[in-house]
């Protein structure tokens, strides 16, 4: 028979392996804890600082409400003066508190795109319906106010006139400096709409390409009834006044 058959200790029966299982399993977890332990202690510093952060997490996390719903509307990607025709890119949709929308707000591009600015925008600043040329310049006028073009004698003085001045607005029937005639005030401390003398044009909305010396006031129904056709009665000129000549 061999030598190596007759070495005792050198297999191990079943029995014998199913006994130090257990115990191998147990040296192991021990090792185990006191490897963790052991860590704990020389980076207790870390351990700390990181319990403190996921801490501070779930307690941000429970005290954060849930996202607010938001709305879509336009903003100006550039500073956009009064007459522009806005293009594509002159607009970028934003999202905003649903509370800061504000009536008459445009989402839809399409509903501005080839429309004119009816006053200045800043970048960032939100396009509504009332800045466009249109029905919705009225917007907050009395009822029965009429949206009345008029040609100013003299176009230059347009560059002197931005909308939402006031002005008188003056017939003279003068022609010429051999016939003289008394100056008859129209209307009186009518807000201004829009103007051509930011190169706006209002083919679209007036019906003319023929913009030099035209402005658009809001005017009363019995103003508009004295404004209407009273470019072919005379000259036309204005004259800028302030809110105390409208409250007078």
């Amino acid at each position: 028979m061999p030598a190596a058959l007759l070495r005792p200790g050198r297999r191990t029966s079943p029995a014998a392996r199913a006994l130090r299982s257990p115990l191998s399993s147990r040296n192991t977890g021990r090792d185990g804890r006191r490897r963790a332990m052991s860590w704990l202690s020389r980076n207790r510093r870390l351990a700390i600082a990181l319990l403190l952060c996921l801490a501070a997490g779930i307690t941000v996390h429970q005290l954060t409400p849930p996202p607010a719903d938001t709305a879509t509307t336009l903003a100006a990607v550039r500073d956009l003066p009064v007459g522009t025709a806005l293009a594509a890119g002159d607009l970028t949709p934003v999202r905003i508190p649903p509370q800061l929308v504000h009536a008459g707000s445009i989402a839809d591009p399409a509903v501005a795109t080839g429309k004119q600015l009816a006053a200045p925008l800043r970048k960032g600043q939100l396009l509504t319906d009332s800045q466009l040329l249109g029905p919705a310049l009225l917007t907050g006028a009395p009822p029965g106010a009429a949206a009345v073009p008029l040609r100013m004698a003299d176009p230059s003085s347009i560059q002197l006139v931005s909308p939402g001045q006031l002005i008188n607005v003056v017939l003279t029937g003068a022609n010429g400096y051999e016939q003289t005639s008394p100056s008859e005030v129209l209307a009186s401390a009518v807000p201004v709409l829009w103007t051509s003398g930011q190169g706006g044009k209002t083919g679209q909305w007036l019906g003319t390409a023929e913009t030099d010396g035209l402005i658009v006031v809001a005017a009363a129904p019995e103003q508009a009834a004295r404004l209407a056709g009273a470019s072919t009665q005379g000259k036309l000129f204005f004259v800028l006044v302030g809110p105390a000549s409208a409250a007078g």
